[in-house]
Parts: structure tokens; C-alpha cells; sequence
């Protein structure tokens, strides 16, 4: 009997199959494999890669992934990007998404609608659609950061949709030349977001419509040239239509003699749609060529709180049109100028600017003194942070 079962043992034994010892590796392998499926991949994109255009990395990339596209001009190429978390970049240059008739979905060059993508190092031009809105990226997705990005000839340079979950970054970036001709299209137009903040970047000539335009509950536009220059034919430098908690520091902003419209700066024209609607409008150098004059600041009656500090006022025109504090601003000819010809807004020695700036404190958790200030091209310079603070958005540094 014992024999018997022994024997039914071993038989049974014998009878259940061993497992391969390639299947026992993979299922040890199975979590590492889960794990290198997470992790972000690196898409190179270029001429001599495996993937030849940005449209074809769109199709495969996933959540998280890093897009690396040579430089180089990729003409007659648009996409769609619906991943998340993205970083697409230019490298050994910008990459230059020439459109050439090219268009994702009639809007863009490039249609993001995933949420939170880094764009760095990327040119766009000649976005056009058969709504004439055709913008270099249209950001449909929530959040969107850019960096060392070149806008230029497109109708829209950025567009973005109305979310109030949405965080805009730009900065280090040029936009140039811009907008449709009819008025409703511009170099950045940012929708209904939570927030937008446009920092050390260049953006000049839009075509008739505003050179940056922002609905954005909250607006930090710090540090930048905004500028018609000679031939410019802007609308407004910068138009908050809808109010807002906006700081607008350290930025050296020009109305050119062609501008469309006699407003360098408008605030609520559209109506005061925000639970915040307070303007800071500090340490910024403002220049009027228009020859009939106009206004320097158009503020929307109603708004929460108005404080224009530290500024420096050249050319023909009403400082302020509208309700707020105006304190320890320089009226000036533009002869306190080093170049004023070639729009070189540094202070000469003895400009009543020189020491004539307040500390002009903080609001809503923000430092309102300048720290840094826009240097050409895109880029920026520390600014001293202690004495004696000029007027203007340029510090005084010695010399002429």
C-alpha cells in the first residue's frame, strides 16, 4: 500500500509540467520590462535619423517623451501632438518648421492638445488656414512652457484655447511680423488661461493686430522689447482686454510712427471679467513716435487697484487715460537717450531718470522691484536690487 502510493505520487509528480527556463526569465524580467516601458524615450527626428519629420514622431511618441529634432528646415510638415508632458527640442539649432502650406486640422503648424509640453529651440513661419487664424503652435491642451523659439510670417504666432487651468510660460523667444491684416490676429494671443507670463523675449511688427494680447486671469509680462520700430503697424503693444491681476515690469515697449492705433498699453477695454482686476505697472521705459500723439496707458474705470511707478514717458501724448496712482514717473525727450534712432533706450549721463525711482513694495506676493532687465536679443542682465533705483527699465551704468 505504501509502495502503491509512493509510486502515485512520483506519477503524479512526473505529470505536471516544468516550467521553461526561458518562461521563468521573462516573468523575472516582467516587472524591469513594465518599468522601462515608463520610462521616457528620446525620439530623435532629422535627416539622417530613422524618423525624418516631427509629424512622424508625433504618431509614436508617448506620454513624458523627449523629441530631439535636428536643426535644419523641415518644409510642408505639420502635426498634432496629443501626448502629455512632452519636451520637444531643437538641437545643434533651432529646427525651423517651414509651412509652405502645411496645416494640422485648419489651424497651426502645430496643434498641441496634450497638457504641460516644453517647446525649446523651434522656429515656426507661414501658419496659414482657410480662417486666416492659422497660428505657428495652437495650444488646445492644458499648460504650455516655450523657450528659445522664433515666430514669424504666420497669422497667429502663439493662439491658445480658454482654459482656467492652464499656465502659459514664454520666454527667451522672438516674434516678429505676425497677424493676418485684419485686426483679430496677433504675434501672441493668449486666451481665458490661469495664468501667462512673458519674460525676457522680442516681440516686434505684428501685421495691424496687437504685438501681445492676453485674457489670462493673471499676467506677469516682465523684462521684454516690445517695439513697432520704424515700419511697425501694430494696434496695441499690449492689450489686457479683460483685466486681470497684471504686472507689467521692467519692459522697454516702442510705438512706431505707422502703429494703427494711438494706445501704446490698454487695460479692460473689453470689460473687467476677472475676480482680480489690478494693474502694476512699474520700471518700464515707454516711447511714442506716432506723430498725432495719443495715450500712453488706457485703464478701464472700476478696476481694483492701479499703481504706475518708476516709469519712463517719451513722446507725444496723455500719460494715463483712466483711473490710477501715478508716482514718481519721468516725462522725458528722447534726448536722455544713447541711441534713441536705433531704439537704444539706455539713459545718458544727467537724465532726471538717474536715482529718481521709489521702492515701489510688493503686491499680491510679488516683489514689484525690478531685479533683472531685457538685454538684445531675448536675453536678460541682472539689475542692481539695492540704492538708489533708477526710473526706467534700463539701469544706469556709467558713460555717455
Amino acid at each position: 500500500m505504501r509502495t502503491r502510493t509512493l509510486i502515485g505520487v512520483l506519477a503524479a509528480a512526473l505529470l505536471v509540467p516544468c516550467a521553461p527556463a526561458n518562461r521563468r526569465a521573462d516573468a523575472a524580467d516582467a516587472p524591469q520590462a513594465a518599468r522601462d516601458r515608463a520610462r521616457p524615450a528620446v525620439l530623435h527626428v532629422g535627416a539622417n535619423r530613422e524618423i525624418k519629420l516631427p509629424s512622424a514622431a508625433a504618431q509614436i511618441a508617448r506620454d513624458g517623451d523627449v523629441i530631439e529634432i535636428d536643426a535644419g528646415v523641415y518644409q510642408g510638415d505639420a502635426a498634432v501632438w496629443r501626448q502629455h508632458r512632452l519636451t520637444i527640442r531643437g538641437v545643434g539649432g533651432r529646427a525651423h518648421l517651414r509651412a509652405e502650406g502645411a496645416q494640422a486640422e485648419d489651424k497651426a503648424i502645430w496643434v498641441v492638445k496634450g497638457n504641460d509640453a516644453t517647446i525649446e529651440g523651434m522656429e515656426f513661419s507661414g501658419a496659414k488656414v482657410p480662417e486666416q487664424n492659422g497660428a505657428g503652435i495652437r495650444l488646445e491642451g492644458v499648460g504650455l512652457t516655450v523657450r528659445d523659439c522664433y515666430f514669424h510670417d504666420n497669422e497667429n504666432g502663439i493662439l491658445t484655447g480658454a482654459n482656467p487651468a492652464s499656465d502659459i510660460v514664454v520666454e527667451h523667444s522672438e516674434f516678429a511680423r505676425n497677424g493676418s491684416g485684419d485686426g483679430y490676429t496677433h504675434n501672441l494671443y493668449i486666451g481665458n488661461a490661469r495664468s501667462f507670463t512673458l519674460s525676457y523675449s522680442y516681440v516686434h511688427h505684428a501685421i495691424v493686430g496687437h504685438n501681445v494680447k492676453s485674457r489670462a486671469l493673471r499676467n506677469e509680462i516682465t523684462y521684454n522689447r516690445i517695439m513697432d520700430e520704424n515700419d511697425g503697424r501694430s494696434s496695441y503693444d499690449i492689450d489686457l482686454p479683460n483685466g486681470g491681476l497684471s504686472f507689467v515690469i521692467g519692459n522697454v515697449i516702442h510705438k512706431g510712427p505707422e502703429s494703427q492705433n494711438a494706445t501704446v498699453v490698454s487695460y479692460g477695454a473689453e470689460g473687467l471679467k476677472h475676480p482680480l482686476n489690478a494693474l502694476y505697472f512699474v520700471n518700464n521705459t515707454v516711447v511714442n513716435d506716432r506723430p498725432a500723439g495719443g495715450r500712453f496707458l488706457f485703464v478701464k474705470a472700476g478696476s481694483d487697484a492701479v499703481r504706475i511707478v518708476n516709469n519712463v514717458f517719451s513722446g507725444r501724448g496723455d500719460v494715463l487715460s483712466g483711473p490710477g496712482e501715478l508716482r514718481n514717473n519721468v516725462v522725458a525727450a528722447k534726448s536722455v537717450f544713447v541711441d534713441p534712432k536705433d531704439f537704444d533706450y539706455r539713459l545718458r549721463a544727467g537724465a532726471a531718470a538717474i536715482g529718481h525711482g521709489v521702492d515701489p513694495g510688493s503686491a499680491n506676493g510679488l516683489e514689484l522691484r525690478p531685479t533683472a532687465e531685457y538685454a538684445h536679443k531675448a536675453q536678460k542682465r541682472p539689475r542692481n536690487s539695492s540704492g538708489k533705483l533708477d526710473a526706467g527699465a534700463l539701469e544706469y551704468r556709467g558713460g555717455r
